[in-house]
């Protein structure tokens, strides 16, 4: 299993420095939240690869069908280039939030799925250098600009890893992650469990297979001063299938000052003591 930290927030140099600590603290991945408004996710993944050596960078997550596809099969290219290989897309189809500002983007969940199912097809062609795109929502042509095409690609490798949420037991959704590189599972209406995990891995390998690599991602909160409690939180999912576990302190009481505090604090302390 793999120890990823997803960053609450906070200003990018703040954030910046996070990464940096992670990266010294034996984390295998940071990942920052993309929003529509405030601090720029690409932006700060990019400078995050110039201070780090190790760890994955990427985004948790992007919501795909608020975006074009192909700017961010561009922003991740960049940021796989700039890191030497080291970025992951997480996409979902993004969640309605009035507190997070409203810009009009559709909101019809059928709608947002068609749209999220065009963009991971173009983001895949476009890193194979295929060019032309006709789907349900999105006809896209590059074929005449074969130059974008070669500098457009990833770092040495096929294509970023795509990391999509599951909501089980909906097929549609199941289907659409066996075009994908790794699971964000997701059971609405109900408690995630290791249990649930387990039927997602296996109603994946007996409808067409996991990709080769494929990774299975939990998320969750462990504490950074306690190793046994660590361990106990973490091992069931690991049992189940789970190659990934986010460290992920989304809600943290108190002002900006203790949140940082918190976060660094559970950053250096390092990621779950879990063989």
């Amino acid at each position: 299993m793999r120890f990823g930290f997803v960053l609450p927030g906070g200003t990018a140099q703040e954030q910046l420095e996070q990464a940096a600590l992670a990266d010294r603290s034996g984390w295998d991945a940071v990942f920052v939240w993309e929003a529509a408004f405030g601090i720029d996710a690409w932006s700060l993944l990019a400078a995050m690869s110039q201070r780090t050596e190790r760890v994955q960078l990427g985004t948790m997550l992007t919501p795909l069908p608020w975006r074009r596809p192909w700017k961010v099969a561009s922003q991740a290219a960049t940021l796989d280039q700039l890191s030497g290989g080291r970025a992951i897309v997480a996409v979902g189809l993004g969640a309605p939030d009035p507190s997070l500002g409203e810009v009009g983007e559709p909101v019809d969940k059928k709608e947002r799925a068609a749209l999220l199912d065009d963009g991971i097809d173009i983001m895949t062609k476009l890193w194979a250098g295929d060019g032309r795109h006709e789907g349900a929502r999105y006809d896209i042509d590059f074929t005449n600009a074969d130059r974008l095409l070669d500098v457009g690609k990833p770092a040495g490798r096929e294509r970023v890893p795509i990391w999509c949420v599951g909501a089980w037991p909906f097929e549609k959704s199941m289907r659409r992650i066996l075009r994908c590189d790794g699971l964000l599972p997701y059971a609405p209406g109900q408690d995630l469990t290791p249990e649930i995990v387990r039927q997602m891995i296996t109603w994946l390998d007996d409808h067409g297979g996991r990709r080769p690599g494929f990774d299975v991602v939990q998320e969750g909160e462990t504490p950074g001063d306690d190793p046994v409690k660590a361990r106990e939180i973490v091992t069931p999912w690991a049992d189940a299938g789970a190659t990934w576990w986010l460290e992920a302190h989304w809600m943290i009481e108190g002002d900006a000052d203790h949140r940082r505090k918190v976060v660094t604090e559970r950053i250096e302390a390092g990621p779950p003591p879990v063989s």
